[in-house]
């Protein structure tokens, strides 16, 4: 007894459509290393911001670089000061040497003298600098928080920078599986017409077309996740995007968590659109 030959399927699930695939994989990968680079500036200027809260800079000009033990002594018996430590002069050369260079050595060159503070959490600073700008007339108390303020901006600005980027790759994925659900479905459209025909209802084969969509998406997302994975793996988990500017690792638990979902949300929202399309080509048009 002969058997039958299986019948091709309208949209075998079992084949791959590259283009659907690659373009699903590489706005996957971009999605993923943008979103990694939006988390790490949020972890670092968080970082930032948590270690420079409490500290604060006693400055005195090279005039009175002599009142530097008198500076000292009144910083460590005020309230609310959890620290306080001179910064040496070989150290504030060391810093200038770097945009000075050997100029940085001479003696010739005036360099103030610094004490840095660090006050217990919710201790009143205005009372550390009028301790301090009253008993040496000259000295100022400066928060390090207002030295970096324009970094922290600039690092938040980046952040809604990054955050602004997924949306639009988020938009741009959207519209490239528009496309390739109305290309397949003009490409089939004799054979919806003929299924239509017989009986098929519109959900019946909309889910033909969803199903093949989701088969494409999961496969591009998991190779666009995988390759971008790798890619952080290779700075250092996210450390390199922030340029060194924390000591631990700027990517923790919870954006790994963040970051693994966008390929499943991704796959989801292809399949969605996918779903959306088909169902108003075919109200359209049968």
């Amino acid at each position: 007894m002969l058997m039958a030959a299986p019948r091709p399927a309208l949209l075998p699930t079992e084949q791959l459509h590259l283009p659907t695939a690659a373009v699903i994989a590489i706005m996957t990968f971009a999605m993923i290393v943008v979103g990694a680079a939006g988390l790490a500036l949020s972890s670092a200027s968080g970082s930032v911001a948590q270690g420079i809260e409490n500290r604060f800079v006693v400055q005195l000009p090279a005039g009175l670089t002599d009142q530097l033990p008198k500076t000292l002594a009144l910083a460590r018996s005020a309230p609310g000061v959890r620290e306080a430590a001179p910064v040496s002069e070989d150290e504030m050369r060391a810093t200038l040497r770097r945009w000075l260079g050997d100029a940085a050595s001479s003696r010739d060159l005036p360099v103030p003298a610094l004490v840095t503070v660090e006050l217990t959490p919710g201790a009143d600073s205005s009372a550390l600098s009028q301790r301090i700008e009253r008993a040496i007339p000259g000295a100022a108390v400066v928060a390090e928080s207002a030295e970096l303020r324009p970094l922290l901006q600039s690092l938040r600005a980046l952040q809604w920078l990054a955050l602004a980027l997924v949306l639009l790759i988020v938009a741009a994925t959207a519209a490239a599986v528009v496309l390739a659900a109305r290309g397949a479905f003009d490409t089939h459209r004799p054979t919806i017409e003929i299924m239509h025909g017989i009986g098929a209802t519109d959900l019946q084969l909309t889910r033909l077309f969803q199903r093949k969509i989701a088969v494409d998406a999961l496969a591009g997302a998991a190779a666009g996740a995988t390759a971008a994975g790798l890619g952080l793996m290779a700075v250092g988990g996210g450390r390199a995007l922030a340029g060194g500017l924390a000591d631990t690792a700027l990517l923790g638990w919870d954006d790994v968590a963040i970051l693994a979902a966008l390929p499943v949300l991704a796959a989801l929202l292809a399949t969605a659109v996918a779903r959306w399309t088909v169902l108003r080509a075919l109200r359209e048009t049968l």
